[in-house]
């Protein structure tokens, strides 16, 4: 299993860069940032400050949309951060959600997402894309390569996440609903033609070592805010208990509404309606035995990645007990002699 460290471009962006430098001190092979222009900071800019103070961890958004940028001048950053790094860039992307709504717009339809995650990954990887009629290259780009990883919930973006995505984002990290959403992107994947575990699965929650695990709740239950637009989009068009999971589509019955003006912070103050129990189960807190014990059960499951959301008032301690004990615990070992 791999491991990612997910943080926000909030100033000073040499925070996020000092934090990639102790990500992959730590044993990190991914460091990703929100896109999320409007919130945070502009994240491209930060993620090439970050490429240039490390060495070997891949870097990319957790995640972009089809909306905010045109798809070219998404495919030329990555390219160029290629040619410039080595290529050590992963494109996260998803329909949009606080990048686009924060100014008053809505997520793209699945057929948009579908052509992005094409377009961008041929330009990104130096080949020529038919689009709008013409064909369009890089004439610059030689040799990038950009895996295009694709976040879904529902039915049809997990439907679309088999049939073309190289990764599956999956932005909770319960593992029963894990299994279930795992299940349904191999199967689409299985049914395309392609071979379903080519696709690389990554599960993403925030994760906080630490005994104190009432406060641990607190600078989390921010996360299950965020996870709660996505189920109510769902809930919206399908129908509750239609195409998810019914735990994942309960616990949002006493939600009223969302503050984009604290989306992604702790000191979210729209999320009271996320129980305990959904925090506890769509997030990895406790000691770092509690940590090594979920995550094992997600590896079991075919989980390739975890990403940790590392957005709380303890960053470093949880960092270095990921670099000490959890990421070692997580790892096959080799022996020296045998």
């Amino acid at each position: 299993m791999e491991f990612g460290a997910v943080f926000q471009t909030n100033p000073p962006a040499s925070r996020f860069v000092q934090l990639a430098q102790l990500a992959e001190v730590h044993g990190f092979s991914h460091v990703w940032s929100f896109d999320s222009h409007v919130l945070w900071q502009e994240p491209y800019v930060i993620l090439s400050a970050a490429l240039a103070a490390t060495r070997r961890v891949t870097v990319g958004p957790f995640v972009t949309n089809p909306a905010t940028r045109d798809w070219s001048v998404t495919a030329s950053t990555f390219a160029t951060l290629n040619e410039m790094y080595g290529n050590r860039t992963v494109c996260g992307i998803g329909r949009g959600d606080s990048a686009v709504r924060v100014s008053g717009g809505q997520p793209t339809t699945l057929k948009e997402l579908r052509e992005a995650v094409h377009v961008i990954r041929e330009l990104g990887s130096s080949r020529a894309v038919e689009h709008g009629g013409l064909t369009l290259r890089l004439p610059w780009s030689h040799g990038s390569e950009l895996p295009v990883w694709v976040a879904a919930y529902g039915p049809l973006a997990l439907k679309l996440a088999g049939e073309v995505a190289d990764g599956f984002i999956l932005q909770l990290a319960d593992p029963e609903i894990t299994k279930w959403m795992i299940q349904r992107v191999r199967d689409a994947a299985d049914d395309a033609g392609r071979d379903p575990m080519s696709i690389k699965i990554c599960v993403a929650g925030p994760a906080y070592v630490g005994d104190d695990l009432d406060h641990q709740r607190e600078q989390s239950r921010w996360f299950g805010g965020m996870v709660g637009n996505h189920v109510a989009d769902i809930v919206a068009k399908y129908g509750k208990r239609s195409a998810i999971p019914d735990d994942l589509a309960s616990y949002i019955e006493s939600r009223t509404g969302y503050d984009y003006n604290t989306h992604g912070k702790a000191d979210n103050d729209h999320v009271d309606f996320v129980p305990d129990a959904i925090v506890d189960r769509f997030c990895v807190l406790g000691d770092a035995s509690a940590h090594i014990e979920k995550l094992t059960r997600l590896r079991e499951l075919g989980v390739d990645q975890f990403a940790a959301y590392v957005m709380h008032d303890d960053k470093e301690e949880t960092l270095r007990q990921y670099g000490e004990r959890i990421i070692p615990a997580l790892r096959e070992t080799a022996k020296a002699r045998s």
